[in-house]
């Protein structure tokens, strides 16, 4: 029997495994939101799920490199997460906050091509 729609070819990759593969591309001292992410993704998924599988991901997956979409740090509310981490590490990688404790996303958000 046919399938309606037609046969599916190839395998289908999972949602989380796109986001996390889009982390991975993130060049150091920039950064992606969210929101940023979830667009790029055709919306398969919300901010927020972005954001929980950022709290999830491999130890290879640069997760400080996703902010808010007001470039925040949203990890600071994690219980999990050291306060100040997320920061401390972009830091590292030549980002600067601003007094509000924001980075400017005019200067630091990454667009990835293709």
């Amino acid at each position: 029997m046919d399938r309606v729609h037609g046969e599916i070819e190839g395998s289908r990759v999972s949602a989380r495994d796109s986001v996390l593969d889009l982390v991975r591309r993130i060049p150091e001292g920039r950064v992606m939101t969210y929101g940023q992410i979830a667009a790029s993704l055709a919306s398969r998924l919300s901010p927020r799920a972005v954001g929980w599988i950022m709290h999830q991901c491999p130890d290879d997956v640069p997760w400080h490199r996703v902010v808010n979409a007001s470039g925040g740090c949203s990890t600071d509310r994690l219980p999990d997460v050291p306060q100040g981490l997320q920061r401390a590490m972009l830091e590292a990688e030549g980002v600067e906050f601003r007094e509000t404790g924001t980075l400017d996303l005019e200067v630091y958000r990454w667009w990835p091509s293709g």
